[in-house]
């Protein structure tokens, strides 16, 4: 049984300003109309509507009752989860402020993230300013209501889903988020990235955090979903990368999730050591139970053989891939191109996790 349903209105990385960044999120037991979350604002209205006229029975509970149209969908989004300013996550929250019938709407993310958001409104010059930081104002003006930066801590978002969020680096300059999105009442959860650069090109190490915060989940079963971003097909040099990831750097990360996921089963320590990793072996952590340090304190064990199939059961959905601009792949999806290519290294290497290419206009059950 699925337990969140997720319409991609958008999953491109631009230039198009066709497909970008948008998702409409909510409990798989609600209705649409209980109450949505919107997912990044890339894409929205336009894309919806294309979307539903493509595929006019996307949302259908019974061949005779018709769908929500893509104007009623918007009018019951709560909540926009943004996690960063960039103008291909936000567009459409943009474009409709102001517009959108409902409730009023609430624009949550990191306090840096609504502060860049609020570049655009509050000068008056870009956009009209249609939003506020006060919850008594009238209700045709978005509500900027920061999440706390505070690690394990869950946020009531709408409709039985909360919220717990970790920062990415997204380049030197430009902050991100990753969400860990959790439905109350069963407990499961999906990680959901935004703009990420590879740890070991970025000052600071934060994916390893956003890994180990997602293993136990993993191994307890309550984390089966990743939605990651994959903006570059592979051969892409480092110094071009922008904040972002390609192939190689994509399976590396997950194969220090791979390295996190094997230590904790094994039940040793999931610290630098074995994140750090590079090399082919290493020994057994001094944290590890008496028993294991009694079947590992002389031998040394194969990480590459202790990590086949550690990530089976784990579905990757690769987003935000990038237009071929140069046309270098003949006119073939990016999203195909690049899915092929993580898929071919997760196989290469035998990790076992199962990698999906998001397409727009996707119904997914997770």
């Amino acid at each position: 049984m699925p337990t969140f349903d997720l319409l991609v209105a958008g999953a491109g990385g631009g230039p198009s300003e066709a497909n970008l960044s948008g998702y409409l999120l909510k409990a798989h037991d609600k209705a649409w109309s209980d109450g949505i979350i919107g997912l990044e604002a890339g894409s929205g209205l336009g894309a919806l509507k294309r979307i539903l006229k493509e595929k006019p029975d996307l949302l259908s509970e019974t061949p005779a009752e018709p769908g929500p149209t893509a104007s009623q969908l918007h009018s019951y989004i709560r909540t926009y989860l943004i996690t960063h300013p960039h103008l291909d996550h936000i567009l459409s929250l943009i474009l409709l402020a102001g517009s959108l019938d409902g409730d009023r709407k609430s624009i949550r993310g990191s306090l840096q993230c609504l502060r860049g958001i609020d570049t655009i409104f509050k000068p008056g010059r870009v956009w009209p300013n249609l939003a506020s930081w006060e919850p008594r104002d009238p209700d045709d003006l978005y509500l900027y209501d920061p999440l706390p930066e505070e690690e394990g801590v869950y946020t009531p978002l709408h409709g039985g889903l909360s919220v717990s969020m970790l920062p990415l680096n997204h380049g030197p300059v430009h902050p991100s988020s990753a969400f860990f999105l959790k439905h109350d009442a069963s407990e499961r959860e999906f990680l959901f990235f935004g703009d990420v650069e590879p740890d070991h090109l970025a000052a600071k190490a934060l994916n390893l955090d956003v890994w180990r915060i997602a293993v136990p989940k993993i191994v307890e079963d309550k984390l089966d979903t990743i939605f990651i971003e994959c903006s570059w097909p592979t051969g892409r040099r480092d110094s071009f990368l922008y904040g972002h990831l390609s192939p190689p750097h994509l399976i590396h990360e997950l194969e220090n999730l791979a390295k996190a996921v094997v230590a904790a089963r094994l039940g040793v320590s999931a610290g630098a050591g074995v994140l750090t990793l590079t090399s082919g072996r290493r020994r057994a952590s001094s944290n590890a139970s008496p028993e294991r340090k009694r079947l590992k304190s002389t031998e040394e064990f194969d990480i590459a053989q202790d990590l086949l199939g550690s990530l089976t059961g784990l579905r990757i959905y690769i987003i935000h891939c990038k237009e071929d601009m140069q046309e270098k792949y003949e006119g073939r999806p990016m999203h195909e191109v690049i899915s092929e290519q993580v898929r071919a290294l997760m196989e290469e290497r035998g990790l076992g996790a199962t990698i999906l290419a998001v397409e727009q206009g996707d119904l997914i059950r997770a």
